[in-house]
């Protein structure tokens, strides 16, 4: 099954079926799980996650309510082709915006100030603006 790197954070206050479903969107945005990939089964995810079967079944159902997925009873759980283009940025901005949350989060759990956080984004941000720029140039 194509679906790898699958880990969740058993302390964070992110729910784990909530962890697992932007995990997967996560990975169609990058395109690291394509149209028509078949996942691995509900009892077979929950024991490669140690949790709970009813939480990796309700992750699926919440995939597949959005449509990032379909089950064929039978068969097995693919994921969907996006609808369209506007969809996909959506998609890649919602993962953003709950990617920034989640680190928001952790940051305050672990103490840190708003100003601080602020302090170390922009210097990494300045990092990977480098970095990109070395890229393109060579």
């Amino acid at each position: 099954m194509p679906l790898t790197g699958l880990q969740v954070n058993f302390r964070s206050e992110t729910a784990i079926y909530t962890q697992i479903v932007e995990q997967v969107q996560m990975q169609v945005v990058n395109g690291g799980l394509k149209p028509g990939d078949q996942l691995p089964t509900v009892r077979q995810l929950a024991a490669e996650l140690r949790v709970n079967f009813n939480t990796v079944a309700r992750s699926y159902r919440l995939l597949d309510e959005e449509g990032v997925i379909s089950t064929q009873h039978g068969r097995g759980t693919y994921i969907l082709s996006p609808t369209s283009v506007k969809d996909s940025k959506r998609s890649r901005q919602q993962q953003l915006a709950s990617l920034t949350e989640n680190f928001v989060e952790e940051a305050e759990t672990l103490g840190f100030t708003p100003k601080e956080v602020r302090a170390v984004v922009k210097e990494q941000l300045k990092i990977w603006e480098e970095e990109q720029k070395r890229r393109s140039s060579s």
